[in-house]
């Protein structure tokens, strides 16, 4: 008797999205059936929502079905995360407002200003976009930029951003320590640079 196998179970990562890329279907849904399990638990541990949960899950392979093109090559879950942990920033600010903007209609107080007004994680979140911190980060260099993205901004273990960028562990580590102390040095000479933003960034470590 013939074992069943899933359709695409023999083919790496990089073969089913250079599928997926031209459209094959069957390839995506191998690549769903090979990581999502992965995906949804450690999205989970991020959100106690699983209804926020699943749609991100959703919502990570539609993209990943748009943009294949755009993979590098190699394993997929390092790139699969960075769009989940990005599609999971989103949804949770998005709820966030809502849930403000809500809040201040039942109170009676309808204040526009306050009911989108960031929370502390999304200031932080945007003050590595813009701002002094932006600035800094764009003075970097493009390959201590990508780590520094990959391990801080999209949450990546080493492994993980290894694996997106195309570069060894060590490496990774090495590029994510010279960077962070760059970027701490960079800001320490701004003055307006919140210090828990310094904090996160920790020492020359």
């Amino acid at each position: 008797m013939k074992l069943f196998r899933p359709v695409g179970a023999d083919r790496s990562d990089g073969e089913l999205l250079r599928a997926v890329a031209r459209g094959d279907a069957q390839a995506l849904a191998a690549l769903y059936d090979r990581h999502a399990g992965w995906l949804h638990a450690r999205l989970t541990r991020r959100c106690p929502d699983p209804e926020t949960v699943r749609e991100v899950l959703q919502d990570t392979f539609v993209t990943a079905w748009r943009t294949a093109d755009a993979h590098r090559g190699g394993e997929a879950g390092g790139w699969l995360w960075t769009i989940a942990a990005r599609r999971l920033v989103d949804a949770q600010r998005a709820a966030a407002r809502a849930a403000r903007a809500q809040a201040a209609h039942a109170r009676h107080q309808p204040d526009p200003a306050r009911a989108t007004a960031p929370s502390a994680e999304e200031r932080a979140l945007d003050a590595l976009e813009y701002g002094d911190v932006g600035a800094a980060l764009d003075r970097l260099s493009p390959e201590l930029r990508a780590v520094l993205r990959a391990t801080v901004v999209d949450g990546l273990t080493t492994r993980e951003a290894a694996q997106l960028l195309g570069i060894p562990e060590g490496t990774v580590k090495t590029r994510a320590q010279r960077a962070r102390r760059e970027l701490r040095a960079a800001l320490t000479e701004r003055r307006s640079t919140p210090p828990h933003l310094l904090d996160a960034l920790g020492g020359t470590a």
